[in-house]
């Protein structure tokens, strides 16, 4: 490594999440193909093996092409880091979403189990 290319100090969390994601991408996009994009096939791969809690819906190859032809945006039937960066995003946004959904609702039943008690 060139010492252009090393970090200063010890990374933080956010740095950390962002390597993970880095290279958890080029385990799949270096399968087959293009060493640095995601063929259908790999997207598929990568959606089974690291999305499979957070896209439970995604079963089927319809769902993967339609996935694929979303963030497919120069339709050059391959995804470069940068679309497959789309689907992370929206995935974090969902899943923070779902997460404040389930504690409003933990709240919720919380204070309704106590108002009953109270009562």
């Amino acid at each position: 490594m060139s010492k252009g290319c090393q970090t200063q100090g010890p990374l933080s969390e956010l740095e950390k999440a962002i390597d993970v994601i880095i290279d958890v991408f080029h385990q799949y996009s270096r399968r087959e193909g293009d060493k640095d994009t995601l063929t259908r096939k790999e997207l598929k791969l990568l959606i089974e093996k690291q999305l499979a809690n957070y896209l439970k819906h995604v079963k089927n190859q319809v769902s993967i092409d339609q996935i694929f032809k979303d963030l497919d945006n120069n339709k050059d039937q391959q995804l470069s880091f940068g679309e497959v960066m789309l689907l992370i995003i929206r995935v974090t946004v969902a899943t923070h979403e779902h997460l404040h959904f389930c504690e409003d609702h933990q709240q919720q039943h919380q204070h309704q189990h106590q108002h009953q008690h109270n009562h």
